[in-house]
């Protein structure tokens, strides 16, 4: 893929991560609790470790969907939503608090670039 079209697309790849994210985490300690798959050490560790690959997907999505911003406010907002769920996603485990925080970054991102690719298309309307 171009950085050409992973521009264009990565409010969409920022949004399916933070979706993807949402659902992942609302659904682990229901698995947890319900579900002997996930009592395989190797397995547990592997599904719970999904948390850097949102961070990753994440990381990417909100570097191509700001190269070309032309407003500000979205470009902090992307970073800023980005940094905390970055952060709240490591720490989670340390503090529960942090899980809702990661909910609410999420959330944010998934706010965030919706609004990104709102703006993208009314200044490219002509």
């Amino acid at each position: 893929m171009k950085t050409d079209d992973l521009s264009r697309k990565a409010d969409y790849i920022g949004i399916t991560g933070s979706v993807l994210c949402i659902i992942h985490c609302l659904v682990t300690p229901v698995l947890l609790v319900s579900s002997s798959l996930l009592q395989d050490s190797p397995l547990r560790a592997g599904y719970l470790s999904l948390d850097y690959v949102f961070i990753g997907i994440n990381i990417i999505a909100v570097y191509f969907a700001t190269r070309h911003v032309v407003s500000i406010p979205i470009k902090r907002s992307l970073w800023g939503f980005l940094a905390l769920f970055s952060i709240a996603l490591v720490l989670e485990h340390t503090i529960p608090v942090f899980a809702y925080v990661a909910y609410a970054a999420s959330a944010g991102l998934v706010i965030s670039h919706l609004v990104n690719i709102r703006q993208h298309r009314l200044i490219h309307a002509h």
